[in-house]
């Protein structure tokens, strides 16, 4: 499991001063990037340079509570599922001053190279990522 602490920004409430709901797909995203930061050159060099991107092909989102500006979301990444091409992430948000229960979120993607445009295997050294993921991630 991935902990990942992200603080809201005053630009991402609405108006009601509570953050939008598609933001939280924002934390997601973030969340996963960090994720990848111990490959070599982390995600921006998977993405810029190996041109391996992950789209997302289907989100799931249950909301269970505001956040608001100067809260800190936190989010506990858990690997759900990985096949030959694609993966599933599911994201437990919590507010990390008393964890407060805020959201449950199932991500999935498809491993893709960026200049084809089509899926691709999942590299050997994000498996193996993915694989310690889902090996801290067990009770």
């Amino acid at each position: 499991m991935l902990t990942y602490d992200r603080a809201v920004r005053f630009e991402e409430v609405d108006a009601a001063g509570i953050v939008f709901f598609p933001i939280f797909l924002n934390y997601c995203h973030d969340a996963m990037a960090a994720l990848f930061e111990p490959l070599e050159g982390g995600y921006v060099r998977l993405v810029m340079e190996r041109r391996i991107g992950l789209p997302t092909v289907h989100v799931e989102a249950d909301y269970r509570a505001p956040l608001r500006y100067g809260d800190v979301a936190r989010l506990e990444v858990k690997l759900l599922h990985v096949g030959s091409r694609s993966f599933s992430l599911g994201y437990t948000i919590t507010r990390a001053a008393d964890g407060l229960p805020v959201a449950e979120v199932k991500h999935v993607v498809v491993t893709t190279d960026l200049d084809a445009m089509r899926a691709v295997p999942i590299p050997s050294d994000m498996r193996a990522l993915l694989v310690r993921l889902s090996a801290a991630s067990a009770p």
